[in-house]
C-alpha cells in the first residue's frame, strides 16, 4: 500500500519505518530540510531500541523515503498519517496549529479517495473538525480515521510491531475505511491481539484515558512510598503485595522521582482542560499532576536534608538524564528540576547519560560538567543521585564507586539498589519509601 506519514518525530518515524517493514511503500514528510537530508542520508535522528535496523533496511530497499514535498507525497498515497507535534501552548491548551496547517494542505492536495489518519494525540472533536476543513477544500471522496498511538518510548518499535491492541475510530457507516485499516494492521495482529473499532470521539478519549490511568498508578505508588518512608515501612514489599492482585497488577507500580516525557504530562493537562470546557471535572488527574511535580523535587530535598540548605562546595554526580531508559528524550524529565534545584542550592554537578547528553546540553548549557562515563561523573563527588534506571547503573562496581567518591552518599531515585546491601558496603543510602 502507498502510505504517507507527515511528521518524523518519535511517533512519525517509528510509524513510518514499521509500516515499511511490513511491505508498504512509505513516504515520510517533514518541513525541516536538514532533518530530511539527514534521514535520507541513512542516519536515524532518534534513539529507539530496534529502530535503526528497520530504518536502514527499508531505506536501502527503497520502501522508505523522506521528503519536504507534502503535496507530492499526499498525491502518491492512499493513506495519509498525521503525526505532527501537539504541544501545550503558553495558555496550557493543546497547540493544534501544526495539525490544522497539515490538514489544509492535505485537503488541497488529494485527487483520489484518501484516508486521513490522525496518529498525533489530539483533543476530542479533532476528527470532526478535520472532516469539516477538508470538505470545504475539495469534492474528492475521503475518510477520516482516528488511530491513537500507544507507543512507549524506549519500546516503541516492539509496541508497534507487536501491539496489545489497535484502536480505530471512524464514522459508523465508513466500512471502506475500516476495511483498509484492517488490511494495514493485519500483519501486526497475527497472534490474535484485537483491532478495536469505535467512533472517532471514543477513540480520541481512549488515548487520553489510558495515559491518565497509567499516570495515576505512578503518582499513587509515589504517595504510598512517601507514607512508607514516614512510618518505617518498605514500599518495595508493599508494591509486591499490591501487584499480586490481578485487579491491580504490577505494571507502573514502581516508586521513583516522577514521570516525564512528551505524553503523560501533556495528555493529563489536555484531558483536564477538555473536561473543564465541557463543564465536567477531572479532579483525580489534577491531583496526579500535583503529586508528580512534588515528587520531582524530592531528591533535592533529601540532599539538602543530609548536607544542609547551602550546597556550596559540594559536588554531585547525576546518573541518568532521559525521562526513562531506552530513549534520548528529556522532555519533562525529572532530571531537569533535580539538576536545576541542586545548582540553585550551590552544588557543582557532573552528569552522565548513555544517550541523552546532547539533548541535555541544549537545556543546561555549560552549567554542568558532562562526563564521558558513569564512573567519570563520580570523581571527587560528595553524593550520587540516580535519576534514570538505565541497565548499566543496576550492577556497577560499588568498590570503585566508593574509591572515586569523596563521601559515599547515594540518593536512589528509582530504588534500583538494596538499602541493606548498600549500608553493608558502607554507603549512606536514601531510597524512595524504603
Amino acid at each position: 500500500m502507498r502510505i504517507c506519514v507527515i511528521g518524523t518525530g518519535y511517533v512519525g518515524l517509528v510509524v513510518g519505518t514499521c509500516l515499511s517493514e511490513s511491505g508498504n511503500d512509505v513516504i515520510c514528510v517533514d518541513s525541516d530540510e536538514e532533518k530530511v537530508k539527514t534521514l535520507s542520508g541513512g542516519k536515524c535522528t532518534i534513539h529507539e531500541r530496534g529502530l535503526n535496523e528497520y530504518f536502514t533496511r527499508n531505506l536501502r530497499e527503497k520502501r522508505l523515503s523522506f521528503t519536504t514535498e507534502l503535496k507530492a507525497a499526499v498525491k502518491k498515497s492512499q493513506v495519509v498519517y498525521i503525526a505532527v507535534g501537539t504541544p501545550l501552548g503558553a495558555d496550557m491548551q493543546t497547540d493544534m496549529s501544526s495539525v490544522w496547517d497539515v490538514v489544509e494542505r492535505i485537503g488541497k492536495a488529494i485527487e483520489d479517495y484518501t484516508i486521513v489518519v490522525t496518529k498525533s494525540t489530539v483533543p476530542v472533536g479533532t476528527a470532526k473538525r478535520i472532516r469539516e476543513i477538508i470538505s470545504g477544500l475539495t469534492e474528492v471522496e475521503f475518510s477520516v480515521v482516528s488511530n491513537p498511538e500507544f507507543l512507549k518510548e524506549g519500546a516503541a518499535v516492539d509496541d508497534f510491531m507487536k501491539p496489545q491492541r489497535v484502536v480505530i475510530g471512524t464514522e459508523p457507516d465508513d466500512e471502506r475505511a475500516r476495511e483498509i485499516m484492517r488490511e494495514i494492521y493485519a500483519p501486526f495482529l497475527r497472534t490474535g491481539k484485537p483491532l478495536i473499532e469505535m467512533d472517532s470521539a471514543s477513540a480520541e478519549v481512549c488515548k487520553y484515558a489510558c495515559n491518565g490511568l497509567l499516570a495515576a498508578k505512578i503518582s499513587f505508588i509515589n504517595e504510598v512510598a512517601n507514607l512508607c518512608g514516614a512510618v518505617g515501612a518498605d514500599v518495595n514489599q508493599v508494591r509486591r503485595g499490591m501487584g499480586a492482585d490481578p485487579r491491580i497488577g504490577p505494571q507502573f507500580l514502581f516508586p521513583g522521582v516522577g514521570f516525564g516525557g512528551s505524553c503523560f504530562p501533556k495528555d493529563i493537562t489536555a484531558l483536564i482542560n477538555t473536561a473543564a470546557q465541557t463543564g465536567t471535572s477531572m479532579d483525580i488527574l489534577r491531583s496526579v499532576s500535583e503529586v508528580n511535580q512534588r515528587q520531582k523535587k524530592l531528591p533535592v530535598g533529601l540532599v539538602k536534608k543530609h548536607f544542609g540548605e547551602d550546597l556550596s562546595g559540594r559536588k554531585g554526580a547525576i546518573w541518568g538524564l532521559s525521562f526513562k531508559p531506552g530513549t534520548d528524550d528529556i522532555r519533562e524529565a525529572p532530571s531537569i528540576p533535580i539538576v536545576e534545584g541542586l545548582l540553585t542550592a550551590g552544588a557543582t554537578l557532573s552528569v552522565f547519560d548513555p544517550v541523552a547528553t546532547e539533548n541535555a546540553r541544549a537545556i543546561f548549557g555549560e552549567r554542568v560538567e558532562y562526563a564521558q562515563t558513569d564512573y567519570d561523573a563520580l570523581e571527587g563527588a560528595d553524593f550520587l543521585v540516580v535519576v534514570t534506571e538505565w541497565n548499566e547503573f543496576r550492577r556497577p562496581s560499588f568498590e570503585r564507586i566508593k574509591e572515586l567518591m569523596r563521601t559515599p552518599v547515594v540518593f536512589d531515585g528509582r530504588n534500583i539498589y538494596s538499602r541493606k546491601y548498600m549500608e553493608r558496603l558502607g554507603f549512606t543510602y536514601y531510597g524512595i519509601g524504603c
